[in-house]
């Protein structure tokens, strides 16, 4: 335990949390203010935060039990990579690819690092497919749907990731039930994991009508004119 708490005494020191701030505010800033979000309506609102005290060691004590590899000042960095979260919120999936595209020009340009492969997190075969039109790797889950990207600064000697993940307000909505009930431990329920699932099909039925919808009067739209 004192290894951990040295740790989690190193990620208080102000200097890091002023190098996870301003992390923070460029990647979110991104979001905020890039006129291909806002001038299109592409992205309806962003989230962020830097992951406290409590819930880092809590984390590190559960990683380090999953894969016996202890966590230290050193690879704090490395192994904890959502230290930062932005959170970046859409109506409708037929939006994600303009923000995916954007994400990965901010890479081209080495703006951002890519820590990690960007990964997304479905249990969906149809969203399955639209995801490998993409070229972006799928990884099964029995209840989401969400995009993940691990990004850094373009600076070797700035290890700091940040967590970017991508969803409709439908996959939000469950997202912020669920974290309520199973973080940082699972709830033991049977019958509430089974209605978090209904939930979860649910939200992306809802995310489905909405892209129905809004094609829909796209169409109407392009019909008129």
């Amino acid at each position: 335990m004192k290894n951990i708490k040295d740790t989690i005494n190193f990620f208080n020191k102000s200097e890091i949390q002023f190098q996870l701030q301003s992390f923070r505010n460029r990647v979110r800033d991104f979001f905020d203010n890039n006129p291909v979000f806002y001038e299109t309506l592409i992205v309806h609102s962003v989230k962020s935060r830097i992951k406290n005290s409590f819930h880092l060691e809590d984390k590190i004590i559960r990683k380090q039990e999953q894969k016996g590899v202890e966590i230290t000042k050193e690879n704090l960095f490395s192994e904890i990579t959502d230290l930062i979260g932005v959170r970046v919120l859409h109506l409708y999936f037929d939006q994600f690819h303009i923000i995916h595209k954007e994400i990965m020009r901010q890479i081209e340009q080495k703006e951002w690092v890519l820590f990690e492969e960007p990964k997304a997190y479905t249990w969906d075969p149809e969203t399955v497919e639209l995801f490998n039109k993409l070229g972006i790797k799928t990884v099964r889950k029995d209840s989401y749907t969400s995009m993940h990207y691990v990004v850094k600064p373009n600076n070797n000697k700035n290890a700091i990731c940040c967590e970017i993940q991508v969803r409709t307000l439908f996959e939000e909505i469950w997202g912020e039930i669920d974290h309520s009930i199973n973080y940082p431990n699972k709830t033991k329920s049977i019958a509430c994991s089974e209605q978090l699932k209904v939930l979860s099909k649910l939200a992306s039925t809802g995310t489905r009508l909405a892209d129905s919808i809004y094609r829909s009067h796209n169409e109407h739209i392009n019909n008129k004119s």
